[in-house]
């Protein structure tokens, strides 16, 4: 029998906003990295307060993790759980800490967190 292949740990979007300090009550400075790895036209509509942008198909090219976000948990979100799902095997491939949030940005404003869009304001999910 084969070993049953286990991937990344997948997390709410209330987990990840307590992990990375995006929650209301606010979180541990210095925790975990919120990385976004939806497209440019997604992320300029709406993304969530301080995350950083690293789209899959620039990690998928090899590009690598940011300099502010490397030795530290990565929660890796899009909009709804499938690419950060696929974004957070490549990291953990690569020696990476990494989970991914379950429902993505969708399940992110629906637990009422916020969302800017590139110009600070109130952003939407595109």
């Amino acid at each position: 029998m084969s070993p049953v292949r286990r991937g990344p740990a997948r997390i709410t979007a209330r987990e990840a906003a307590e992990r990375t300090g995006r929650a209301p009550a606010g979180g541990t400075p210095g925790g975990a990295v919120l990385v976004d790895v939806r497209e440019a036209r997604e992320w300029r509509a709406g993304h969530a307060p301080g995350a950083l942008h690293l789209p899959l198909s620039a990690l998928a090219s090899g590009a690598d993790v940011p300099p502010e976000a490397r030795g530290r948990l990565l929660v890796v979100v899009c909009r709804s759980g499938n690419r950060s799902q696929q974004a957070a095997e490549l990291l953990t491939a690569r020696g990476v800490d990494a989970v991914d949030v379950i429902g993505g940005m969708r399940d992110w404003i629906g637990a009422g967190l916020p969302v800017v869009d590139q110009r600070g304001e109130d952003g939407t999910i595109a």
